[in-house]
């Protein structure tokens, strides 16, 4: 019996990859139009749909959000309802429907005829009225749905869902925009965390373990006993980052370690890190070298120490 499954389930999928394939074939000027047209919006993209695209509707406008192309969804039974506001000239109105025909998008597709908003129309069927009323009309490709009866959408809300992904990824290729605009707009979570720079997570001003080279190490025990990080910087004349004193170079210099000075004890030209460095490449740094924490250093005055960055605050937001 569990055979049968696992069959279903490959038939599925193939015959909604066939579906993409043929999605991608079908990918003409008109895609190039649509891209401009949300390109030139000097407002919001809207996007809408009724039932299942609905909720395809409310992906896409998340995705188009999270990279660079301002949007919201707006629910078409509500836009009859008061929701028509949100709509403004300057706006792009992107809508979903399979059939073209979905009653309840009658009053938003008015909407933007009346005031001369751009619509761009999604739909399998070349002659619908919502294709017919469009600015540019993406026509999704003949396809059967998954479920062998027609009557649940399966095939079709997956198209309309990479054809989402498609304009959102060509906006953001055209707009060059990278991963730190990225984190911008996710600041939390797991890839929030993945893109945080050193500077973000660092610690710096009083809380940084520094002394002088020439300081006494009865001096130097008490700065890495206050500080709490297990290390003290050690600084030259010139302010810059000279070496670094971990437990290591306190056992290598037990014996009449009190008698020395933090330059004779320190390790000198310690491992180091810019502060626009992504936080990801500092846990590889210590990862590699077996350190539980990196000085973050001024990369246009050389070794000048800007902060502290330890493994607990990369393991704190998710990373290591």
């Amino acid at each position: 019996m569990s055979s049968t499954f696992h069959t279903t389930a490959r038939r599925v999928i193939r015959i909604e990859a066939e579906a993409l394939t043929l999605l991608e074939q079908s990918l003409n000027e008109d895609f190039d139009r649509a891209v401009e047209l949300l390109l030139g919006a000097k407002g919001r993209v809207i996007i809408s749909g009724m039932g299942k695209s609905g909720h395809i509707a409310r992906k896409i406008a998340a995705t188009f959000a999270s990279t660079g192309t301002p949007a919201h969804f707006v629910h078409p039974a509500e836009a009859s309802h008061g929701d028509l506001g949100m709509m403004a000239q300057g706006d792009v109105v992107l809508v979903l429907s399979n059939s073209g025909e979905t009653p309840e998008l009658a009053d938003l597709v008015a909407y933007t005829r009346r005031f001369g908003i751009p619509l761009i129309g999604v739909a399998s069927r070349q002659n619908s009225t919502l294709l017919r009323q469009s600015d540019v009309a993406l026509v999704l490709p003949t396809a059967e749905e998954a479920c062998g009866t027609g009557i649940v959408p399966t095939t079709s809300t997956t198209m309309t869902l990479a054809l989402g992904d498609a304009l959102a990824i060509a906006l953001m290729e055209h707009r060059a925009f990278t991963p730190e605009h990225f984190r911008e707009f996710h600041p939390g979570g797991k890839l929030g965390a993945r893109l945080s720079k050193v500077r973000d997570l660092m610690h710096k001003g009083d809380a940084l373990p520094l002394v002088d080279a020439n300081a006494p190490m009865s001096d130097t025990l008490i700065e890495i006993s206050q500080k709490g990080f297990g290390v003290a910087g050690v600084r030259s004349d010139d302010g810059t980052l000279a070496g670094i004193i971990t437990d290591g170079d306190l056992r290598r210099k037990m014996e009449g370690l009190l008698s020395h000075t933090a330059g004779e004890v320190m390790t000198a030209d310690p491992t180091v890190i810019g502060p626009d460095a992504l936080a990801e490449e500092a846990v590889a740094v210590m990862n590699h070298r077996k350190i539980t924490c990196l000085f973050v250093v001024d990369p246009d005055r050389p070794a000048k120490p800007l902060g502290l960055l330890h493994i607990h605050d990369c393991l704190r937001v998710g990373l290591g």
